[in-house]
């Protein structure tokens, strides 16, 4: 089984995902980071690929990912880096990125490296749905990979029930048709969203991300999904912390006020 679906099938509640850069702060550091993670209990990780056009990211991913594409950070230089990451890590890993670096790598050649690695599924921003049914689902599918969905308060429910009906692993649920960045608290028309996709009683789970940096946030996510994404609150603490351990008890410590 797909480390995704066994972490949902093992964990329904409170499962924390969290996004990093790779190359940032450091180019050789995207293991030690993942190591980081795992140990310090987190439940699934998010492998930024950087892009020099991050549409969907706010100043701190962008920083980051400027940083990570000035280190030397590529996507080649990404999967050599990973080739042994499974000796060890058991914990799901997704890469994260928009669609241009990963057509230039190559589409197949991509999921055959992801495969190769042990990554579980991918996150592509800017690939259309309509695309992806046409043309990258059957190549996904053959490598298991499972291409994550990303849903907003502006996705209509037709929408939703096509991404629900036709992908696999969970949903990505957008908190806000916003950038991703810090958010303190999510207001009234948030907890509506979350309401009513709620009520919609999909069947693959939902994890929300964008905005989630401390207690508040935190539990209004884990209330109305499965679990919560958190990434630029951890990418600000990588970058400004001595280690990746430390950045992840800052994390841990910030999510507790």
């Amino acid at each position: 089984m797909n480390r995704i679906n066994q972490l949902f099938k093992d964990k329904e509640k409170d499962i924390l995902s969290i996004y990093f850069c790779a190359g940032h702060p450091t180019l050789e550091g995207t293991c030690s980071t993942i190591r980081a993670l795992e140990k310090g209990g987190i439940n699934m990780v998010e492998i930024g690929i950087p892009f020099s056009d991050p549409m969907a990211d706010g100043p701190v991913i962008q920083d980051a990912a400027t940083k990570a594409l000035r280190n030397g950070m590529s996507l080649k230089k990404l999967f050599g880096q990973l080739r042994d990451i499974r000796t060890d890590v058991k914990i799901p890993l997704i890469l994260m990125g928009y669609l241009n670096p990963i057509m230039q790598y190559g589409f197949e050649r991509f999921c055959q490296s992801c495969q190769e690695v042990g990554i579980d599924g991918v996150i592509i921003p800017d690939l259309p749905f309509k695309d992806y049914m046409e043309e990258y689902k059957e190549v996904a599918d053959r490598y298991d990979i499972k291409v994550i969905m990303l849903i907003t308060p502006e996705t209509s429910e037709e929408r939703i029930r096509l991404i629900d009906e036709h992908t696999d692993g969970f949903i990505y649920m957008v908190s806000s048709a916003a950038i991703t960045g810090a958010q303190k608290e999510f207001d009234q028309r948030k907890q509506e969203y979350f309401r009513r996709i709620n009520a919609m009683n999909l069947s693959h789970p939902r994890m929300i991300g964008f905005g989630i940096s401390n207690r508040q946030t935190l539990e209004a996510a884990s209330s109305n999904a499965a679990g919560a994404i958190i990434g630029s609150k951890f990418v600000t603490l990588l970058g400004s912390e001595p280690t990746p351990e430390a950045a992840i008890s800052a994390l841990l410590e910030a999510l507790k006020q």
